[in-house]
């Protein structure tokens, strides 16, 4: 699966994308918040308040609990402000 960084969630992870095999028991976005924020310091870092994240399964906005089911790109992004 291929996980997209932005702004900066991408900085403070240190990287715009990888692809990653996600463990068996990741089944929402929640679960995987939960995973990459045990996968080392600046992913901890990056999601240290998981309700400000935001996250687009498939490029569709989604909420923690929706479902990864078969996607093939998940984003994450900080809350959008107009300008």
């Amino acid at each position: 699966m291929k996980l997209v960084y932005f702004a900066w969630v991408r900085e403070r992870v240190g990287k715009a994308e990888e692809s990653v095999d996600l463990p068996a028991g990741i089944d929402t976005i929640a679960d995987l918040v939960t995973w990459l924020r045990g996968r080392g310091e600046e992913y901890a870092y990056a999601f240290e308040n998981p309700g400000i994240v935001r996250a687009a399964i498939d490029k569709v906005h989604a909420k923690p609990d929706a479902a990864i089911g078969e996607a093939s790109e998940i984003a994450f992004f900080p809350p959008m402000t107009g300008g």
